[in-house]
């Protein structure tokens, strides 16, 4: 995986208001783990999400320049972002200080390659069930994604964690037996959708019911006074 320059500003205050300036700056606030205290420290939100662009899935390998501290550059991985979830813009962004040295437990995308033999052959429909794996492996040697061939998958067949092999330096954490891509049989969406409308159907024809509706008090008087005349 390429690594990834990132610039990073220490950043004084905490709380809401402290967090509002620094976004009307152009900047939103982070932290970094991993050394002796958590350092409070500022990044710039665009390069944060272009770094991320067309890497969904899949953690990103960081090289941490400080300004303003004379601090040395370090290596990181993001831990964790929070979003508005009305605007959907950064707010937030959480760092984790890695050593090279070190193996660390990571998120990676999944990448399906070729086309399935059901699919080709029998117009069946290759589903991914599973879209990220866990790994452990040094940080520099975090893949971009893994790559999985879907090639033999006829109608029925299931690819596990078990049938794939990892890079070289990654090891894969999740249960073999995992499923990580189908093959369904075609139309098979399509043949579900006639037996739901078909439930719904009683429901529709219940309209006539509200001849059980509740009359309000002053129409049920009137209907009581002319029964009596």
């Amino acid at each position: 995986m390429q690594m990834q320059e990132l610039t990073v500003m220490p950043r004084d205050g905490k709380g809401k208001q402290a967090a509002k300036r620094l976004r009307r700056e152009g900047r939103v606030p982070a932290v970094l783990y991993g050394g002796a205290a958590p350092q409070s420290i500022s990044v710039d939100p665009k390069t944060v999400l272009k770094m991320l662009q067309g890497h969904e899935g899949s953690t990103q390998l960081l090289n941490l320049t400080f300004e303003g501290n004379g601090r040395a550059a370090t290596l990181a991985i993001i831990r964790d972002m929070q979003f508005d979830p009305v605007s959907e813009h950064l707010l937030h962004v959480d760092l984790q200080e890695v050593s090279a040295d070190r193996a660390i437990n990571v998120h990676v995308a999944v990448h399906p390659v070729g086309e399935a033999v059901g699919v080709k052959d029998t117009k069946g429909i290759l589903n991914l069930v599973l879209h990220e794996l866990e790994i452990s492996c040094l940080p520099t040697n975090i893949p971009a994604r893994i790559d999985v061939d879907v090639t033999s998958l006829a109608i029925g067949d299931v690819l596990t964690v078990g049938d794939i092999t990892p890079p070289e330096g990654v090891r894969i954490l999740n249960d073999k037996g995992q499923a990580i891509a189908t093959v369904s049989p075609p139309m098979a969406e399509e043949e579900a959708a006639p037996a739901a409308v078909t439930s719904a159907a009683p429901t529709a024809s219940a309209e006539p019911e509200v001849l059980t509706e509740r009359k309000p008090k002053d129409d049920a008087a009137d209907d009581k006074k002319a029964g009596k005349k």
